[in-house]
């Protein structure tokens, strides 16, 4: 089992928390269209390597944050607080 840093609360089990997505994708804004809407849901770089993925510590602290981490080996290289 893996641990994730949570900024807040510390290494805690993976169990505690739901992954929320790439923290790099821009999120449309509320009027945007349908096919950035689109864009934005289904199409996926998925690049091998270095990744910033949105986490939330919902078995905890109930806090986000962005987590880096290796998608290959799932080296984890650190977390900070979203904005």
């Amino acid at each position: 089992m893996q641990h994730f840093p949570c900024p807040w609360c510390g290494n805690r089990a993976e169990v505690e928390f739901r992954y929320a997505g790439d923290a790099g994708v821009q999120r449309p804004t509320r009027t945007a269209d349908d096919a950035a809407w689109a864009q934005y849901v289904h199409f996926r770089r998925n690049a091998k390597g270095a990744a910033k993925e949105l986490w939330v510590h919902s078995g905890g602290c109930g806090r986000w944050f962005a987590l880096s981490r290796d998608t290959v080996t799932h080296t984890i290289t650190g977390s900070e607080p979203v904005a």
